[in-house]
């Protein structure tokens, strides 16, 4: 009994590390998904860019938008991973 539930703790641990240390992007130029390990725990799983390649700025965008951008520069660009 005890060991079922170590092993469930244990796995519920693994999991909640995932989702909170990894993430998932969409390239703003090809379009494609990648994998990476963030570098601060965000419950936010996908990551994209609503400027894209686009010659807009973020004044432009919605509230809602302009929040997504943001998390995409912190995780994404800053860290180099979508030139």
């Amino acid at each position: 009994m005890k060991k079922k539930i170590s092993i469930t703790v244990f796995t519920f641990a693994l999991i909640l590390s995932l989702r909170l240390f990894c993430g998932v992007y969409n390239h703003d130029e090809f379009a494609e998904s990648h994998f990476f390990i963030k570098h601060r725990p965000i419950w936010k799983w996908k990551f994209y860019s609503p400027l894209g390649m686009s010659d807009m700025k973020s004044e432009e965008l919605s509230e809602e938008e302009q929040i997504e951008q943001k998390y995409f520069e912190e995780f994404i660009k800053e860290r180099s991973l979508s030139l």
